[in-house]
């Protein structure tokens, strides 16, 4: 063991430092607490021997800093000190310590309490092993060894979370294996178990990646998450795990799919994530999952997670860009544009579902121009147009005719009358 003395005399030092030699240790040194605190900042120990007096800080400051900054991490450590009233050792306790040697202290003393000392170490080091064992074996499936539902849940929850700061797609699978509960009565459990555990490990040779995740989701079904990944993508590894199932040739000879044992894949992709979640993403999987099953079995269906509508709004005034804004952005995904200029700049790269236009942004030649634009330019041609007014009255409906603007929305109205005619609008269109 790596034991640190902690003393401040020169002559003690010298003579502990042979008394852990000679027990087959390793001593580090360190003249006061303040020494020994700094060398517990980078070099790892096993033991400390602290002797209590020592100026500056003493043996009982120094041990309560010790376990104060170690906090879970437990070492044995032994007071060496000439103070042996009873209060001395109840504050040594209370301060952190494990023993209370009082000097001088013996070669075969000191020999016995460090032997002492290690076996409660390795003890808790084993302790510590088993937990750490157990704990693997609480994230894992006990037949297939892959992760469980509820460890897979959690990783994919962290994986989601990336994906949503960077702005990356993600991918889900749901497998399911045909007719497993045909498999089970013609063969029996011990030949169905013996298949989960063939196909789990075909199923984990076509993941290549770290953050790629598979988890067995309830009996013959599987669950895989693929970070960073498209509908292609996820669709070149399904058919990848499709084909490692039929290189298993493992007999199904009651299947009314195949000899064979196949799976049915259902995958789902989210291109953006804001405003989703992962349990959305594993739904759609699951109705993918349904259509492929529904089109024959052994096959695979992926799509992708329909995405909020985009709404672009444009117009000069402030004050309806925050009335809309408000009463939107949570359903939608908003843009915002001040000016003519970056209302068609946005409108001709993102081509939103929707363009809703301020009077007071098309009130003007250059609005008219606008108009014009977005319907002539093929990008935006297939936009919905809306113009935005105080009150629909005849002098803006006749505006809105010259324009060609067929929709109209009033400010004045609330929220959810608002969101409502809104998405009645885009419900209509689609």
């Amino acid at each position: 063991m790596k034991i640190l003395l902690v003393e401040d005399s020169a002559t003690l030092r010298h003579a502990m430092r042979n008394y852990i030699l000679e027990a087959g240790h390793e001593p580090l040194i360190a003249r006061s607490g303040e020494e020994a605190l700094q060398l517990l900042e980078n070099t790892p120990v096993d033991m400390i021997i602290m002797d209590v007096e020592m100026p500056g800080l003493n043996g009982f400051e120094t041990t309560r800093l010790i376990r104060e900054w170690l906090a879970g991490h437990w070492i044995p450590i032994i007071f060496v000190t000439g103070l042996n009233e009873d209060e001395n050792y109840r504050e040594g306790i209370e301060a952190g310590g494990d023993d209370y040697l009082i000097k001088p202290v013996s070669f075969m003393i000191i020999k016995a309490k460090i032997r002492a000392m290690e076996r409660i170490a390795e003890m808790r080091d084993q302790l510590n092993q088993l937990n750490v064992e157990l704990e693997a074996l609480s994230q894992l499936d006990s037949l297939t060894q892959i992760y469980n539902r509820r460890t897979f849940n959690d990783l994919a929850q962290q994986q989601w979370s990336l994906a949503k700061r960077h702005q990356q797609p993600i991918s889900a699978l749901m497998i399911d294996v045909d007719h497993f509960k045909l498999f089970n009565d013609h063969y029996g459990h011990p030949a169905g178990d013996a298949c989960l555990k063939k196909v789990s490990q075909a199923i984990k040779s076509c993941l290549h990646r770290s953050g790629d995740i598979l988890g067995r989701y309830g009996g013959e079904e599987f669950v895989v998450l693929l970070p960073e990944t498209d509908a292609k993508g996820a669709m070149r590894v399904s058919q990848s795990i499709g084909e490692a199932l039929a290189q298993l040739q493992i007999r199904h000879d009651v299947s009314p799919t195949d000899s064979y044992v196949t799976a049915s894949i259902g995958g789902a992709t989210c291109l953006r994530t804001t405003g989703h979640d992962l349990e959305e993403l594993i739904k759609n999987a699951d109705r993918a999952l349904y259509k492929a099953k529904r089109a024959g079995r052994n096959r695979s269906w992926v799509e992708e997670v329909a995405t909020h509508k985009t709404i672009l709004l444009a117009d000069t005034d402030q004050e309806l860009l925050r009335h809309f804004s408000g009463c939107l952005q949570a359903h939608f995904n908003l843009l915002t544009a001040e000016t003519q200029r970056e209302c068609l700049e946005l409108a001709i790269e993102l081509h939103p579902d929707l363009i809703l236009l301020g009077s007071g942004i098309v009130d003007t030649q250059a609005g008219a121009e606008l108009c014009n634009w977005l319907a002539r330019t093929p990008k935006t041609a297939n936009s919905l147009l809306a113009l935005v007014s105080e009150q629909t009255d005849d002098k803006i409906k006749t505006l809105g005719q010259t324009l060609n603007i067929d929709h109209f929305f009033d400010k004045s109205l609330s929220a959810p009358t608002l969101l409502n005619n809104i998405v009645k609008l885009l419900n209509d269109a689609h």
